[in-house]
C-alpha cells in the first residue's frame, strides 16, 4: 500500500524539534515561523507540555464521553477565565472542520433555518457544511454543494444587509482575521455591524477563531480588537470556534456555545473529542500561555515583526495582527517561500493569495529570531 497523494511535499524530513527549531533526519536545523499551520502555539516539545501528556498517558489514555471526566470541566474553566468568555458552553472534538462542523449545525438546530452567509476568500475546512462555506470550489464536491450558502464581499456593508432581511438563513460564519484567504480582516464597524443585524434577525454569528484564537492575534480571540470601550456595541458571536494552537500538535478542537443555548442530549457528540489526553494537552497549553505571558509578547512582537518589515522595499504590505501576519509582495511568493526552507532553512507558509507569505510561528520567539527571519529574507529576496 502507498499514501493517497494530496500533498505536494518539500524534502525535508523532520525528526526533532525544540521551541522554534527543528532538525530533519540529515541533522540539519531549521527555523519553524509557520508552526504547521499555526498548530504550534507553545513551541515544540515545551517541557511543560510533555511533562503534562506524559503524566496523563502514565494514569489513563482515553475514556468515552459515557462517563464523567474532571479534566473537561477543569479546561472549560480555566478557558473561560483566561478568555473572558465565562457565559459560554465548552463542547470538545477533534479539529477545526469539526468545531465548525458543529457549530453550523447547532445553528440550525436553534433557528429551524439552513443557509448560510459566509465572505469571499474563506476557509472554514474540508468536512460538509464547512467546506460548503469554504470559498474554494475545487475543494467542494457536488455532495457539499447540496448546502444553500451565499458568499459576500468582506466589509460590504450594503450586501450583508440585503442578504440577510431575507429570512433564510440560520447563520453567519467569519474569521475574525482570515487564514487561509489572506489574512484580510473585517472592520470594527462591519464586525459590529453584522452582530446588530444578526441579533435583529435571529441569525446565529459564529466567530472562526481557529488559526486566529489562543492569543495569536495579540488577544485571546480575535473578534476581541473589535469590542468597543463600553461594550455597548461590542461583538458577542453566539458560537466560537477554536482547534489549532489549542492543542500545540495534539489533535484537539471544541466550540464555545453562548450559555443561552439550552444542550440536551444526544444534541452534539462524538467518540475521541474531549478525550483524557487531549485535556492534558489543552490545560498545559493555557497554563504556558498564562505563566509565560505569551499574548502580551504575541502583541509586542508582531509591533517588533511590522517595524522590521519596513525596512524591506519589497515588503509591498503587511496584514495581520500579532504573530498572524502575512508579507505581500508584487510578485508570486512560491519561489521565495522554497528558497527559505531549502536555503535559509526556514518554514513559512502560503496563501490563497499567491502573492503572500505567511508567519505564524509559536507565542514565545524573541526579537532575535524575528532579526534571524528578516536576515534570511533579505538573502532570499537578493
Amino acid at each position: 500500500m502507498k499514501l493517497f497523494d494530496v500533498y505536494p511535499l518539500y524534502n525535508v524530513t523532520p525528526v526533532k524539534a525544540k521551541g522554534i527549531e527543528v532538525w530533519d533526519d540529515k541533522g540539519e536545523k531549521y527555523l519553524d515561523f509557520y508552526g504547521g499551520h499555526a498548530v504550534i502555539s507553545i513551541g515544540h516539545t515545551h517541557p511543560h507540555y510533555v511533562k503534562r501528556i506524559k503524566e496523563q498517558l502514565e494514569q489513563m489514555a482515553f475514556y468515552s464521553n459515557s462517563v464523567q471526566n474532571p479534566l473537561q470541566s477543569a479546561l472549560a474553566e480555566k478557558l473561560g477565565q483566561m478568555s473572558g468568555c465565562e457565559d459560554y458552553d465548552l463542547f470538545m472534538c477533534n479539529s477545526g472542520a469539526e468545531a465548525n462542523e458543529n457549530a453550523l449545525k447547532m445553528a440550525s438546530f436553534h433557528t429551524g433555518k439552513s443557509k448560510v452567509i459566509a465572505f469571499t476568500n474563506s476557509f472554514h475546512g474540508r468536512t460538509s457544511a464547512a467546506v460548503a462555506a469554504t470559498d474554494n470550489p475545487s475543494i467542494n464536491a457536488p455532495i457539499n454543494k447540496q448546502q444553500e450558502v451565499t458568499f459576500l464581499p468582506l466589509n460590504d456593508v450594503d450586501a450583508f444587509e440585503k442578504a440577510i432581511e431575507s429570512d433564510s438563513y440560520c447563520a453567519v460564519i467569519i474569521e475574525a482575521i482570515q487564514g487561509v484567504g489572506g489574512l484580510d480582516e473585517p472592520t470594527t464597524k462591519f464586525f459590529q455591524f453584522i452582530a446588530k443585524k444578526c441579533k435583529e434577525n435571529n441569525v446565529v454569528l459564529i466567530a472562526d477563531e481557529v488559526q486566529s484564537g489562543y492569543g495569536r492575534s495579540g488577544k485571546f480571540f480575535a473578534f476581541q480588537h473589535h469590542l468597543d470601550t463600553e461594550r455597548s456595541r461590542g461583538v458577542q458571536p453566539d458560537i466560537i470556534s477554536i482547534a489549532k494552537g489549542m492543542g500545540n500538535g495534539f489533535p484537539v478542537g471544541g466550540i464555545l456555545i453562548h450559555e443561552s443555548f439550552k444542550p440536551s442530549y444526544g444534541l452534539l457528540g462524538t467518540t475521541f473529542g474531549g478525550n483524557h489526553l487531549a485535556c492534558a494537552a489543552s490545560l498545559a497549553v493555557l497554563e504556558v500561555l498564562e505563566d509565560e505571558n505569551l499574548m502580551a509578547n504575541a502583541a509586542k512582537l508582531g509591533s517588533y515583526f511590522q517595524e522590521k518589515a519596513a525596512e524591506i522595499p519589497e515588503i509591498k504590505k503587511v496584514k495581520g495582527r500579532g504573530l498572524m501576519i502575512g508579507l505581500e509582495f508584487d510578485f508570486e511568493v512560491a519561489d521565495l517561500r522554497k528558497k527559505m526552507i531549502l536555503e535559509q532553512h526556514m518554514f513559512t507558509g502560503s496563501a490563497k493569495n499567491k502573492k503572500l507569505l505567511r508567519f505564524l510561528p509559536a507565542l514565545n520567539i524573541t526579537k532575535e529570531d524575528i532579526d534571524l527571519f528578516f536576515e534570511a529574507l533579505k538573502k532570499a529576496l537578493s
